[in-house]
């Protein structure tokens, strides 16, 4: 458990590949979760630091309305299309993600030290009464949901990666159908993007999630138990 007695799941995928899906599941099945992108959208909200680098850094043009939010499409254009664009904006966001998401994990580890002091008391009473009762004591599982994971840095501080993936037929359709892009910008948005390749190389456990949703199910709920987490 490389941090602070929470078995953290780092969780990845290139676009439209179902990472919140999966995400969703993980849920289910009791982990603590978290969607770095969520973060990244709420440093980026008027009034914190990250806002204001950014609108530094790339103008306000970027901007939906003078002092107004970022308008993430205006400012996707540029860093997709821009590789030191995306490099400059990704060492604005990243060091602030990575202390936000920090500052939860120790909140969930201070959580599970709670928790396991209570039943391990708990359970040291059975004991006395029984001394062949087991002693259990629960571990916290949290699930960082980020597609930068690894270029950002996570995976060193992870128990285990998991990728999520499908065809990129299926990657394209859900960007048409689910985010309003025309099939170029959905195509220019996934060439944008490592190869999935690249991802899949470091993977711990690889979930396809090019089928129903119910298929998508029984892999995670496999890999879930594979480590020992259920």
């Amino acid at each position: 458990m490389p941090f602070n007695r929470v078995y953290l799941i780092g969780l990845t995928g290139n676009i439209a590949c179902g990472k919140s899906t999966v995400l969703n599941l993980l849920r289910e099945l009791g982990a603590h979760v978290i969607d770095a992108d969520r973060v990244t959208h709420d440093l980026q909200q008027p009034g914190e630091a990250v806002y204001a680098q950014i609108v530094e850094a790339f103008g306000t043009a970027i901007l939906a309305a003078p002092a107004g939010p970022i308008d993430r499409r205006k400012l996707g254009a540029i860093v997709f299309s821009d590789p030191a664009a995306l490099r400059r904006l990704e060492q604005i966001v990243h060091p602030a993600v990575h202390t936000r998401i920090a500052a939860w994990l120790d909140g969930i580890a201070r959580q599970g030290d709670k928790e396991i002091r209570r039943q391990g008391a708990q359970e040291a009473s059975y004991s006395s009464l029984s001394p062949c009762l087991p002693v259990s004591l629960s571990q916290p599982v949290a699930v960082i949901d980020a597609i930068k994971l690894l270029e950002a840095g996570w995976k060193s501080i992870c128990d285990a990666i998991w990728v999520v993936t499908c065809t990129q037929d299926i990657q394209l359709a859900r960007l048409v159908a689910t985010r309003a892009m025309s099939q170029d910008e959905a195509l220019h948005r996934i060439a944008a993007q490592p190869p999935q390749a690249d991802k899949v190389a470091q993977a711990s456990v690889l979930i396809d999630n090019s089928g129903s949703l119910e298929e998508t199910r029984r892999q995670v709920e496999a890999a879930w138990r594979a480590i020992g987490l259920g």
